[in-house]
């Protein structure tokens, strides 16, 4: 896992012109957990790369870097409220219960906003978010994707799936 990384970190330096990877190495060397959840991360197509360090600076973030929506996380419902409401025609699990089985967070609106200054990702698929709970309370969930050179947020129901809709997650090491 650690040369995929390597490998990636190297290609797409644009995503992190201010780190070493000696330092990230390092990091993901004393935080096996990390390490775990990247992989679940590469295995459902999601080529995690870190993106930089979180506000206050001392914390690496990795999320999921692949061009579209992973391919493995798609045609989900946002969260396992939504799956069991799902009466006719459910998905086969939610976007939120995935991401914690696999130990990581879905993307907020920030971080996805953050990795769209990094490439074009999801020209033809969108990613759920994280949502507010004052917002998932009213049954709605957001997904956010770009579109005519330029990202949107738009909400949908948090029951609803679709083929072309995955999510992206992050970890924090």
């Amino acid at each position: 896992m650690l040369e995929i990384l390597k490998n990636r970190f190297t290609v797409n330096i644009n995503r992190h012109p201010n780190l070493e990877w000696e330092y990230v190495e390092s990091r993901l060397k004393a935080h096996t957990a990390a390490l775990k959840a990247l992989r679940c991360m590469e295995e459902s197509g999601g080529e995690p790369d870190t993106i930089g360090f979180d506000e206050a600076g001392d914390k690496l973030i990795f999320c999921d870097c692949s061009k579209e929506s992973p391919a493995a996380r798609r045609s989900l419902c946002y969260d396992d409220e939504a799956l069991q409401k799902r009466k006719k025609n459910p998905p086969t699990g939610s976007a939120s219960q995935q991401a914690k089985e696999m130990g990581i967070e879905l993307l907020t609106e920030d971080l996805y906003y953050r990795l769209q200054q990094l490439g074009e990702f999801d020209l033809k698929t969108s990613s759920w978010i994280h949502t507010p709970e004052t917002l998932r309370k009213k049954g709605g969930a957001l997904f956010c994707e770009r579109r005519y050179g330029r990202v949107f947020t738009f909400h949908n129901g948090a029951d609803s799936y679709y083929s072309s809709r995955g999510f992206r997650g992050y970890i924090i090491v």
